[in-house]
């Protein structure tokens, strides 16, 4: 079985490659969603970057209880993604159901399961880009080794995003930006058709996507596509939604 130190290693050459190749922002993102709740002693994690006009929007979620959090607090301004992103710094509340920080969102998350939170922000010197959630079943704190994991995580997709900014100027950062939160939109789209078509839960459906995706050596967002304008072959929608149940660690 891989250990902790593969995985992580795993992780950063992943995002290695996008420093020299063409990525779907998206599914960097999601996959390294997925990847920080496997690395860490974390249940959920989700990750919101700001669009053009400075607002937090939701980009990635590891499940649709986290991308629904996420979703409150960008709406509502209050929460540690909010917080982590205005003070470019990382936040933590290790027991949220005697929160006094955030009253209307710790509660939320208390009944949805969890019990406390850590948000860190994307970050390069003054530049913020957003932050990554991590949402814990217990109260108390990460180990050290974990929050600088974790850190180091936001910061390497940080990275990912300005791969592009040193040889182009800032308006390409921002039309990309810009296009992964439209993409966003396309693929909770198709999660919701693949969900309805092959009776699954939209967490499946949206591992059914990853996973189909790569196997394809197609572009998460490109197939996401194709799926909401009804133009994927036949045979292969056949073959998304005949897919056996896929588990997370098969679709990375």
């Amino acid at each position: 079985m891989a250990t902790r130190e593969t995985f992580l290693a795993e992780t950063f050459l992943r995002l290695a490659d996008t420093l020299v190749a063409d990525f779907d922002v998206i599914d960097v993102l999601s996959g390294l969603s997925a990847r920080v709740v496997e690395l860490l002693d974390a249940s959920a994690s989700g990750i919101v970057v700001a669009d053009p006009g400075g607002a937090l929007q939701v980009v990635a979620a590891s499940s649709d209880q986290a991308s629904l959090l996420e979703l409150f607090q960008v709406q509502n301004e209050e929460g540690p993604c909010h917080d982590a992103y205005r003070l470019g710094a990382a936040v933590v509340d290790p027991d949220l159901a005697v929160s006094t920080t955030w009253p209307s969102f710790a509660p939320l998350a208390v009944a949805a399961g969890f019990r406390s939170v850590y948000a860190f922000p994307m970050a390069v010197r003054t530049q913020v880009l957003g932050s990554v959630n991590l949402f814990l079943t217990n109260p108390g704190l990460l180990a050290a080794d974990d929050v600088v994991i974790a850190q180091a995580l936001a910061h390497a997709a940080t990275l990912t995003l300005l791969q592009n900014q040193a040889a182009e100027d800032a308006h390409r950062l921002t039309s990309q930006l810009q296009r992964a939160l439209n993409s966003r939109i396309t693929v909770e789209q198709a999660k919701g058709v693949v969900s309805e078509l092959a009776h699954v839960s939209t967490d499946e459906a949206f591992v059914r996507l990853r996973a189909f995706a790569r196997g394809h050596n197609m572009k998460l967002t490109d197939l996401a596509a194709k799926i909401v304008r009804r133009t994927l072959a036949a045979d292969q929608r056949a073959e998304l939604l005949a897919s056996a149940p896929i588990s997370r660690d098969q679709a990375k």
